[in-house]
């Protein structure tokens, strides 16, 4: 197959994606061994540190999101691959301090296995860190224990929430409640028209005919179940805020934030109607959007598709997500 993408050697991907995105915003973010972005101006060391991981390939996420009011610290693996411990403990060192550290793991097994392994080198170094695992993705039912639920853009929200709690100077033990709650109380789902490619080889990572769309697949093009002649705009946003209604068991009355992730080749007309519709339908059901977003900011190559990430909010995630924030593709004023 012939991969149209600019690149170089594809052995060299992650590492040059890396140096051009901390060139682009080196006021904000810098690269340290290579492979860890961090912020170009840490904050105090008294305030617990945020960080996370994952692997390349679905820019902007995880870097974009470091900087102030967010994460502390990206560890980023090769295209589509978990980083390994010895790399994710080399960033817990780096953020060693009293006030401890989170790290916010995606429920992905590569991701999972380096990051217990991590965790235990890191407990026997005696560094004071938490992990929490986000599992979101509602597309295997609505009754999949969470453990068996995939992590997918959620993820980013919770770094507003969980970098904004530190922030305030709120303990290691308060950061993780508040950011564990938010992540009880999201789900997402997402839909592929098109498939996408691996930048490194050019093979396939998922194929769709071209009258069909699918309900469901992961941002490694894991299959989803729900492959279906292509619907219009207003009937898959529908059909996918409803189930997102129910998982997060927002009701009338309730604060939520509401989510348009593209994923790669869709564009923002598209996602501005899709928004239109699940916003329309949350609001017919008493349901508060009180904040919302539009944007790709977890990415998988050229897929033609989105995510819809729906979070139920509570009084202080609320102003949470409202607070400052200085990531180069999340600012807050």
């Amino acid at each position: 197959m012939i991969m149209k993408k600019f690149i170089n050697n594809p052995n060299d991907l992650t590492i040059e994606l890396l140096e051009g995105y901390t060139l682009a915003y080196k006021d904000v973010v810098k690269l340290e061994s290579k492979k860890i972005v961090v912020r170009t101006n840490p904050k105090s060391s008294d305030k617990v540190a945020i960080v996370s991981m994952g692997g390349a390939g679905h820019e902007p996420a995880i870097s974009g999101f470091v900087g102030e009011g967010m994460l502390d610290a990206s560890v980023v693996g090769d295209i589509f691959a978990a980083p390994g411990a010895p790399k994710v403990l080399e960033a817990l060192r780096m953020f060693k301090r009293d006030a401890g550290i989170l790290l916010v793991v995606l429920n992905h097994a590569g991701d999972v296995m380096s990051a217990n392994m991590a965790m235990q080198m890191a407990e026997r170094e005696g560094i004071n860190v938490k992990m929490l695992l986000t599992h979101e993705d509602i597309s295997a039912g609505l009754d999949t224990p969470e453990a068996d639920r995939r992590g997918l853009g959620g993820c980013i929200p919770l770094y507003k929430v969980a970098g904004a709690a530190s922030e305030q100077g709120k303990s290691l033990e308060e950061v993780a409640e508040i950011a564990e709650r938010f992540n009880g109380q999201m789900a997402t789902l997402a839909v592929a028209m098109t498939g996408a490619t691996h930048p490194q080889n050019g093979g396939a990572i998922s194929v769709l005919p071209d009258d069909e769309m699918e309900i469901g697949m992961g941002q490694h093009g894991e299959a989803g179940g729900g492959r279906s002649k292509i619907l219009s705009a207003d009937e898959t946003a529908e059909k996918m805020i409803l189930p997102l209604i129910t998982d997060t068991e927002a009701k009338s009355g309730d604060n939520v934030m509401l989510i348009i992730n593209g994923t790669g080749a869709t564009t923002h007309m598209e996602m501005n109607i899709i928004f239109r519709k699940a916003n329309n339908v949350l609001e017919s059901k008493g349901i508060n959007v009180s904040a919302g977003k539009i944007g790709e900011l977890l990415t998988v190559q050229e897929m033609g598709g989105f995510q819809m990430i729906l979070c139920k909010l509570d009084a202080d995630h609320k102003d949470l997500i409202k607070a400052p924030a200085n990531a180069p593709y999340w600012v807050t004023r």
